[in-house]
C-alpha cells in the first residue's frame, strides 16, 4: 500500500509518530510535515526532524506544488492527516488547496480515495462540528484522537496504539497494535 501521511500543527504529534512506527514495513509512506508541526516536534518530543523523516520513505515540501503528490495521476491508496488542525480540516471541507497537504487531501477526496483526518482539539465549537460533518459528507473519515479505555491501558504508548490501530483498520492493514474488544 502507498499511504500519504500529513502532520499538521495541532498538539499531539506523538499520535503521528506512533502511526508512522506502526506503518513501518507495512506500507510505502509519503510524508508531508507542516511548518507548525516541525515546531511542535521540538516542543512536544525529544525527536529530531531527521528522526521523524526516517520513519517515512518519501518526504515532501509542503510549499512545492510541483510534486506528483499534487496530481490525481499520482496513485496512492489513502491519506491520513494526524494530528489535523481545525484549519486544515476546514480547508479540506471547503475545497481550499493552498499547500501540498490540503492539495493531496483534495486529490484523495476527488479521486474517492480514503482520507482519514485525526483532529486533536477540545472543546469543539459548532463551526468545528459543522466542518467535520461537511468533510464526512464529502467522503472523508473523521477519527478524533479519543482513545478507549476498555483495554485498561497502562501507558501513554498504549493510548496512542489504540488510535493507530483504528486508523490501520480503516486502511485495511492487518495489525495487532491494540487489544481488541471481546
Amino acid at each position: 500500500m502507498k499511504i500519504v501521511v500529513g502532520i499538521t500543527g495541532a498538539s499531539g504529534i506523538v499520535y503521528a509518530i506512533n502511526l508512522l512506527k506502526a506503518l513501518k514495513g507495512k506500507a510505502e509512506v509519503h510524508l508531508i510535515i507542516s511548518d507548525s508541526a516541525e515546531h511542535l516536534l521540538e516542543a512536544e518530543t525529544d525527536m529530531s526532524p531527521g528522526q521523524l523523516e526516517g520513519l517515512a520513505g518519501h518526504i515532501y515540501n509542503n510549499h512545492d506544488f510541483n510534486q506528483g503528490l499534487c496530481s490525481g495521476s499520482f496513485l496512492f491508496d489513502a491519506m491520513v492527516i494526524i494530528p489535523c488542525t481545525m484549519s486544515t480540516l476546514a480547508k479540506l471541507s471547503n475545497g481550499i488547496a493552498d499547500n501540498v497537504m490540503t492539495r493531496a487531501g483534495a486529490v484523495a477526496l476527488k479521486e474517492r480515495r480514503t482520507l482519514v483526518v485525526v483532529p486533536r482539539e477540545t472543546p469543539l465549537s459548532t463551526i468545528n462540528l459543522k466542518t467535520m460533518y461537511e468533510l464526512s459528507l464529502s467522503g472523508g473519515i473523521v477519527l478524533p484522537a479519543m482513545p478507549g479505555f476498555y483495554n485498561k491501558p497502562e501507558s501513554i504508548e498504549e493510548l496512542l496504539d489504540f488510535i493507530s490501530a483504528r486508523i490501520l483498520d480503516l486502511l485495511g492493514i492487518e495489525n495487532r497494535t491494540s487489544k481488541r474488544w471481546g
